[in-house]
Formats: C-alpha cells, sequence, structure tokens
C-alpha cells in the first residue's frame, strides 16, 4: 500500500499501473456521468447544448497556455531539478503562475462577453433557444480553466518528483462533481447544475489537492510579476508553438461539433461515442504517457539518448499493439455494451443504435491514438514543441477538407470516418519527424509483435462477434425473451460472453504465434 502514499517516489511501471488503475476509475466515474446526462436528457436541447458548452473554455486553454500546462511545466522542472536549482525553479513556478492568473483571467472575462457571437459562428446548426442555453452554460464553465491550469502547475511539481498518486486521485474528485452537482441541483435549475458541478470538482480535484500536496512537497507560491524570469521565458519558448499551432488530437473534437451541430442530436451521440471510446484509449495511450513523461524527460536532459530512444520505440509498440487488441473487442461488443450502458430515460434504443455505430468506427483507430500520445511525448520531453506544432498544424489543414467532404456524402458517421484519417496523418507523421531527427528510429519498433496483436485482433474479433450473434440468438428465443429484453439481461450475457470469448481467442493466438505478451502481462500482474 505504499505505493498509494502522495510521497512515494514511483518507478515508471508502478507509475503506469497507478495511473491506468486511476483513469479505469476515472472513466467508470465518467460513464456513470454520462449516464447520468444521457438519462436525463438523452440527445435533446440540454445535451446538444452542454455538450457544445466546453468547446470555447477548452479552445482557449489550448491557445493560451498551450493546451498541456503539466507537460511543459515537467520539462522545465526536470531541468532545474537535474542542475540542483530548486530556488530558482519555485521563483519561476510563481512569476508564470501569477502572468498567467493575468493573462487567462483576462481572456476568461472576454470570453464571458462575447461568448453569444462566437456560439452563433462555431454552432451555427443551433436554433436560437439552444444557443442561448450554450451560452449560459459556456459561461459558467469558463472559470474552470483557471483551475485546471494551477492545477497542472501544481502537479508538474509532484510529477517531477515521481509522486503519482495525487494525480491518481484528481480526476475522480473531477469526475464526481458534475454528478454530485446535478443530484443537489438538477430540480431546481435543470442542466445549468451539471455545469456548476463540473466547475466545483475543477477547483477541488486538479486545483486544490495539487496545491496542497505541492505545498506539502516544499513548494510556496508567493505573487511575483517579472517578465525578465527566465523560467517565464522558457515556459514561454516551449508553450508558444502550442499556443500558436493546432493539433488535431485536439481539434478532432471542435470540428466534429461545428458540422454535428447542423443534425440535431448528432452533438451529443458523437459526444457520448468519442467520450465512451477514451475510456480504454485513455488507460493505454495517456496514462502510460503521464507516468512515462518525467522519465523521458530525465533521460534527455541527461544526455541518454540511446535508453531515450529505446523506450520511446518499446512505450508505443506495447501501447499500439495493446490497441489493435482492444479494439478488436469494442468493435464487436459496441452495441450490446452501449444498451446496456446508456439505453433508458429519454435515450432510445434508435439513439442507442446510432451512438454504436459511431464508436465502432472510432474504435478502428485506437492503436493511433495510443501511438501518438507516446510520440508526442517524445518531442516534449527533449524540449522541442515546434516541431509538433508545425506538424500538427499541417495535418489540421490537411485534415479539413477531409471533414467537410466526408461530412457531406455520409453526414455524421462520414465525421467519424474522417477523425480517424485525420489521426493517422497525425501519428505517421509525428513518427517520420522523430525518425528523421534520430530521435526515435521507426526501425526501433516491434513489427512482429504488433503483426501477431493484429493477427490476434482479428481472430479474436472475429469470434466474438460470431459469439454475440450465437447468445444474442438463442437468448432471444427462450421462452420469456421478451421481458427480458427489457430487463437487459440479454445485453449483459452477450457481453459476459464475449468477453470471455475475446480472452480466450486473444490469448491462444499470441501464444501460437510465438507472442511473449500473455506471459509478461501476467508475470507483472502478479499472477505468476
Amino acid at each position: 500500500m505504499r505505493v498509494l502514499r502522495p510521497s512515494h517516489a514511483h518507478s515508471i511501471f508502478s507509475a503506469t499501473v497507478l495511473l491506468m488503475v486511476s483513469t479505469f476509475l476515472s472513466r467508470i466515474i465518467g460513464l456513470v456521468r454520462v449516464k447520468y446526462i444521457v438519462w436525463l436528457f438523452g440527445r435533446g436541447v440540454e445535451a446538444d447544448a452542454f455538450n457544445a458548452a466546453f468547446v470555447l473554455p477548452d479552445m482557449i486553454s489550448y491557445f493560451l497556455v498551450g493546451g498541456a500546462a503539466s507537460i511543459t511545466f515537467v520539462t522545465i522542472l526536470t531541468r532545474y531539478r537535474e542542475t540542483g536549482r530548486e530556488g530558482e525553479s519555485e521563483r519561476s513556478l510563481s512569476v508564470i503562475l501569477t502572468t498567467m492568473y493575468l493573462v487567462l483571467g483576462a481572456a476568461i472575462v472576454l470570453a464571458e462577453v462575447f461568448a453569444p457571437w462566437y456560439i452563433r459562428l462555431w454552432f451555427n446548426g443551433f436554433d436560437a433557444q439552444k444557443a442561448a442555453l450554450c451560452v449560459r452554460l459556456t459561461r459558467i464553465l469558463l472559470p474552470a480553466q483557471l483551475c485546471f491550469f494551477a492545477g497542472g502547475v501544481f502537479g508538474a511539481v509532484l510529477l517531477v518528483r515521481k509522486q503519482f498518486s495525487v494525480q491518481a486521485v484528481a480526476p475522480l474528485i473531477y469526475g464526481l462533481g458534475t454528478i454530485v452537482g446535478g443530484l443537489l441541483l438538477e430540480k431546481r435549475i435543470g442542466v445549468s447544475s451539471l455545469a456548476i458541478g463540473t466547475v466545483a470538482g475543477a477547483f477541488l480535484g486538479p486545483f486544490l489537492l495539487n496545491s496542497v500536496f505541492a505545498r506539502r512537497a516544499g513548494t510556496r507560491y508567493r505573487m511575483i510579476l517579472d517578465w525578465h524570469d527566465k523560467g517565464l521565458r522558457e515556459w514561454v519558448r516551449l508553450s508558444l508553438p502550442l499556443m500558436a499551432g493546432v493539433s488535431l488530437v485536439t481539434a478532432d473534437g471542435w470540428i466534429i461539433g461545428h458540422f454535428a451541430s447542423k443534425i440535431g442530436g448528432a452533438v451529443s451521440l458523437m459526444s457520448y461515442a468519442k467520450q465512451l471510446f477514451t475510456a480504454p484509449m485513455a488507460m493505454l495511450a495517456q496514462a502510460a504517457g503521464a507516468a512515462s513523461m518525467p522519465f523521458f524527460a530525465s533521460m534527455w536532459s541527461q544526455q541518454r539518448r540511446y535508453e531515450f530512444a529505446i523506450g520511446v520505440a518499446d512505450s508505443v509498440s506495447r501501447v499500439a499493439a495493446l490497441g489493435l487488441l482492444v479494439a478488436s473487442g469494442m468493435v464487436a461488443l459496441g452495441q450490446p455494451m452501449i444498451d446496456l450502458i446508456f439505453t433508458g430515460g429519454r435515450f432510445s434504443s434508435a439513439d442507442s443504435r446510432l451512438c454504436a455505430a459511431y464508436f465502432a468506427v472510432f474504435s478502428i483507430s485506437m492503436f493511433l491514438w495510443s501511438a501518438q500520445a507516446i510520440y508526442a511525448r517524445a518531442f516534449y520531453a527533449a524540449g522541442n514543441t515546434m516541431v509538433p506544432m508545425v506538424a500538427g498544424t499541417i495535418v489540421t489543414v490537411v485534415s479539413w477538407p477531409i471533414y467537410v467532404s466526408l461530412f457531406h456524402w455520409q453526414g455524421a458517421m462520414g465525421l467519424a470516418f474522417a477523425s480517424n484519417i485525420g489521426i493517422a496523418l497525425q501519428t505517421v507523421t509525428i513518427a517520420i519527424l522523430l525518425h528523421r531527427r534520430h530521435m526515435v528510429s521507426l526501425a526501433s519498433l516491434d513489427y512482429a509483435e504488433l503483426g501477431r496483436c493484429l493477427l490476434a485482433a482479428l481472430a479474436s474479433g472475429a469470434a466474438v462477434w460470431i459469439v454475440a450473434w450465437a447468445v444474442g440468438g438463442l437468448l432471444a428465443h427462450l421462452p420469456g425473451a421478451p421481458s427480458l429484453r427489457h430487463t437487459r439481461w440479454i445485453d449483459l450475457a452477450v457481453l459476459v460472453a464475449g468477453i470471455v470469448a475475446w480472452l480466450a481467442v486473444t490469448k491462444e493466438v499470441l501464444e501460437r504465434s510465438g507472442s511473449a505478451l500473455p506471459k509478461v502481462a501476467m508475470k507483472r500482474l502478479g499472477l505468476v
């Protein structure tokens, strides 16, 4: 249990496991949160307005703080720590926080004023009622960005000390905020209660928890303004490229929301599908990326280039291989899973079928989202944010016509396919750039293991689909089947049978093809 202590210094493996468990719990809470929203509002006016209200706050955060406060701070603070300049590090942290409180605070005030014009421009498919509700919710959510930024800075202080326990708990508190806000206030103020709960969760989790334990670690914040501070200049140098450009990783959701606003309920359905898709993706890529970032930064600052390159390549190979395997089960079991989790209240079976179709298409690109998360952090750990910014901006510009054409051809489903094409371009581009700069060689990837996992994914996906079809058909013809359909027992039975089939076939194919993945996984988990 000592690994759960906030002061415990983790290894890269224990940090990855801890953050994967945290991410799993966070996504469970997230699913409860989405289920609660779905039950209350389905894909109606309130749901579309609430899901769209996050876009402007996210844009402000992305373009003013680079969308990655903790990542850039980890790089800077690691450099200070490795050279024994802890005092200078603390002063720079205070300067940067004070400066950004002013800048970000001013931006939030302006956004509060101009929110109606923005909503009318970006979500031009919303009618007057939906647009007005979206403006109100956006104005409530905007101040949360101050909490996220400050929390990211204080969290970086803990990350450079290899302390990950607070990072594991903070997202859980944030996720619960929306639910608690709804339970306490929904009957009185409607969907606005969810926005208020979200802001409260951002304050109590990402901000307050990180600031308290950063102070316990010895960090003291003082209000200081100094435009000549070296740490501030370094942070601006690293962050400006992230602010000046835009990565498709972030812009994908904005673009989908823009076009989906022209179809009633599509903003909500695609948002639900995307949130369900990101649950396993976050466990694979974001947890591994967040855990490995301080170690990559440390290797680079110590000139351990070979270890850095091999470490990044190994991480990419692992998360991409696991992404292939997980995606096979997600595609095959998407329909019963969404039926079981979301259907009910104001969310109908027809809504479930549409949402499941979007989810299946998104899931195909799981391995690409996982790989690019590690590749991007390789650049950040090396203190190079300019190259990924330029590359990401070019990919986003090139991808825009793809979204436009596929939306006009296939509607909302076309947006899901365009998202996959865009992330493929992003991943390949970043990988080639790392290779050409002799940072991480493409030859270092474990192509044999990736091939074995692809074979296992195809076999297990087909097996799961057959088992799900057979079990569903069998139960549907049993006496009392009509009542079973209304109790979701068929969906649950199909899910359990499918997961068992997926595990069995995946393990069998991997072992027969010579993969060490099953044995390594069981050993790491202490099962053998």
